[in-house]
């Protein structure tokens, strides 16, 4: 009596390659939505008060403003700022923000789900800098 393999019809050529294909695909398109699709942009607006470059192998330049807030009425009392941080990856843009360091800038930004570690410490990526005339 012979014992027939009932998998000996299959293509296992086709279902490893459709399987190979699959997973390219997925980790793409997670890849692609964690690291690469703009969640969101716009303007943010306030008192520039620090701009650096830091790392220890992979150097980013991040940098941080004041937008503002809300003052006590009380006297004595301080006001409660606003800080917003962000990352800067084009060299030209980080130049500008050296030279602006105190001022009131307007910043236009982009934010990602993630970022790979040698494009930032943050969110969001500043790709434009206006100085905002007082």
């Amino acid at each position: 009596m012979k014992i027939r393999n009932p998998f000996a019809n299959i293509k296992w050529k086709k279902i490893l390659g459709l399987a190979v294909l699959l997973v390219v695909l997925g980790t793409g398109s997670v890849m692609y939505f964690n690291y690469g699709a703009v969640y969101s942009d716009g303007y943010r607006a306030g008192t520039l008060i620090k701009f650096s470059r830091k790392g220890f192998i992979m150097k980013t330049y991040e940098g941080e403003i004041n937008q503002g807030g809300i003052v006590n009425p009380a006297p004595g009392t301080a006001m409660m700022n606003q800080l917003w941080q962000f990352s800067v990856k084009d060299k030209k843009v980080a130049e500008q923000l050296n030279r602006m360091e105190g001022k009131v800038v307007r910043l236009h930004y982009r934010q990602y789900n993630k970022m790979f570690p040698w494009e930032g410490d943050t969110n969001y990526l500043v790709d434009g800098v206006e100085l905002v005339e007082e």
